[in-house]
Order: structure tokens, then sequence, then C-alpha cells
């Protein structure tokens, strides 16, 4: 009789620990099959705690699949030969993700440069300063990752120089004539960067051969008339195109 009840107990006990290990196996598939986006990037999806491709938070946010989906994912998952898998792949991925090269551009240096030119032109010493302001923090913020090492070097000479001239504009509001004599060496500078790295846009090159007590200066201009920035209204068509960029 004892013989009997031990073997029931053990019948009873096996088939209460296969109907455990199968509910561990769906709840295993289920987590394998789930899809999860990031909190402030919805477009951006993959497994829970991989980083986001855009800003590096981790996917969080639980994605609503149907059916079809969820059992056209499990096929994959089924298919898939994990033999080759290492830590380095996975590390790898992620590493890509992060890293992903933007072109490099000059483009806003130069549309905020002639932002600073069009309101010296126009006596405009409050814009010219809040623009030289934002023009530093572009400068700053600058992506260089998709530059070779000796162009990266020349580049990071040229903007750490124009970075004192316009510091020197923006903090200087009241004083125009201050923020004109800057202006002369950051047009070096933007000259400089758009022989280098060339222009999304047509432009010119003028010469004022009367500032600086007759010493000249050059600056950049998106159109052919002639607005000089370093006289303003005092003298504002004075003033030549040298060259075409």
């Amino acid at each position: 009789m004892k013989a009997i009840i031990m073997s029931a107990f053990f019948a009873v006990s096996l088939v209460s620990c296969n109907h455990k290990t199968k509910e561990a196996e769906n709840v295993t598939q289920s987590d394998s099959t789930q899809i999860f986006s990031c909190p402030m990037h919805p477009e951006v999806t993959g497994k829970k705690g991989v980083e986001c491709s855009k800003c590096g938070m981790e996917l969080t946010e639980p994605v609503e699949q149907t059916e079809q989906e969820k059992d056209s994912i499990v096929e994959v998952n089924e298919n898939i030969d994990t033999t080759n898998f290492s830590k380095k792949d996975t590390e790898k991925e992620v590493v890509d993700a992060k890293t992903t090269t933007v072109p490099f551009s000059i483009n806003e240096i130069v549309v905020n440069y002639l932002k600073i030119k069009n309101a010296l032109a126009n006596d405009d010493a409050k814009t010219a300063a809040n623009v030289g302001k934002a023009l530093n923090k572009i400068i700053a913020s600058s992506n260089t990752n998709s530059l070779a090492a000796n162009q990266k070097n020349k580049y990071l000479n040229i903007v750490n120089d124009a970075k004192v001239h316009v510091k020197h504009i923006g903090d200087n509001s009241g004083k125009i004539d201050h923020q004109r004599e800057h202006f002369v060496k950051l047009s070096k500078n933007v000259n400089d960067l758009i022989v280098m790295f060339g222009s999304k846009q047509k432009l010119y090159q003028d010469y004022c051969p009367m500032y600086n007590d007759g010493k000249g200066a050059y600056w950049i201009s998106e159109t052919k008339e002639i607005k000089n920035p370093y006289y303003g209204s005092e003298m504002l068509a004075c003033g030549s195109l040298k060259k075409t960029y």
C-alpha cells in the first residue's frame, strides 16, 4: 500500500514539474519575441535594453504586435544559427549604432556669419551680438567624426581662432566698432573654411579699400550688391566684388 502511495505522489510531482517547465519556456519565448521602443524616439525598436541609435537611451517601451508579427519573429528566431554569435558581435552592433557618421558641413557656420554681416551693414550691434553667441555654440558642437585627421587639424586651427572673434562680437552689443574689428578676422576664418570645404550656395568676396585707415578689409556676401558691414549706413555701397566662390 505504501509503495502505491509513493508511486502516485511521484507521478503527480512529475506532471507538476513538466507543467512549470512548459510555463517557463512560454515566458522565455514571449520575452524573446517582445519588441521594445525608445521613450524619446518610438520609431527606433529592438530588444529590451539595447541603446537607441538616435539618443543613446535604452529601449524600454513595449511595442504592441499582432499575432502574425509574433509568429514571424518566432519563426526567424528558430531558424537563426547562433553557434557563431559572440559577445564581440553584439558589442560591435551597439557601437556601430552609436557612432553613425554624420556628413560634415560648414553650412551653419556660413549662414550665421552672413547674418552677422547683414546686422553690421544695418548698424544693428544687438542682432550681431545675438547671432555671434549662437555661432559660438554651433562651432563648439560641430561634428568632425567624418573628417580625416589632417582635415580635422586644419579645421580646428581655423575655428579655434574664429571662436575668439565670435566671442568678442557676442560680448559687445554696445560697441559696434569693436565688433567690426573682429569681423575682419572672422571673415578671413570663414574664407579659409569655404576654400577648404566649399559652399552649398554661391558666395561673393567683397573688398573695402578704405577701412582700417586705408589698409582695407574683405568680407563675404550672399549677394552681388555691395552692402558694407564695416561702415554701414555711413558708406553702405563702398567696396567692390573681388571673386566668386
